[in-house]
């Protein structure tokens, strides 16, 4: 029985097809499957981003930032097999907003991407902040308040009672000084008048 000159061509060609064929899953790396929120969706509300890879991931590191550069996450994403999740620091008010992403993947390679989106539904971002409680300033007490009563004019000028009582001395009235007086104007002309006879 003679042998096929063309059977081991064709076992190699068939060798080399299957390879080729193989080759690429073997060597292809991990690449994310989906994303919560997806690329370029726009939802309403998002407290955490949860991305899924199409194997296990290793050194997951996730980095939300708005339009103005302010990040959003909170501490370190946590990786449940090919699931990578990453919790926010808040609800994110209304805006545009990127989901940066670095794994590596089950062969060694790092993989790395970015997905946007935008949050329609959340509070705009003036009025989150204004809804924030500010101090409220002591009430002032009545003491503090009320003002003190200026100096009216009647406590500002004497009364009349008292400018008599200072031109009199004391409080004496001038009656009792005239009636004084002429007594002892009478008891001196009584007291020379007396001296005088006897000289």
């Amino acid at each position: 029985m003679k042998t096929s000159p063309f059977g081991p061509a064709l076992a190699f060609l068939a060798a080399l097809l299957v390879s080729v064929v193989l080759a690429p899953p073997a060597l292809a790396h991990d690449a994310l499957r989906s994303s919560d929120p997806a690329k370029d969706a726009k939802v309403e509300n998002v407290r955490k981003v949860t991305l899924e890879f199409t194997a296990k991931v290793r050194l997951p590191t996730v980095v939300v930032t708005a339009a103005d550069g302010t990040r959003h996450e909170s501490g370190k994403p946590s990786a449940d097999g090919a699931v990578v999740t990453q919790q926010l620091d808040r609800p994110l008010p209304a805006g545009k907003y990127t989901i940066a992403y670095r794994i590596v993947s089950s062969d060694g390679h790092p993989v790395e991407g970015e997905i946007p989106f935008t949050v329609v539904g959340g509070a705009e971002p003036s009025e989150a902040a204004s809804a924030e409680p500010q101090p409220s300033e002591p009430e002032p007490s009545e003491s503090a308040a009320a003002p003190s009563a200026p100096p009216t004019a009647l406590s500002a000028t004497p009364t009349p009672v008292a400018a008599e009582q200072d031109d009199d001395g004391g409080g004496v009235p001038v009656w009792l000084w005239i009636v004084v007086g002429a007594l002892a104007g009478i008891g001196l002309g009584m007291f020379f008048s007396m001296r005088g006879k006897r000289r």
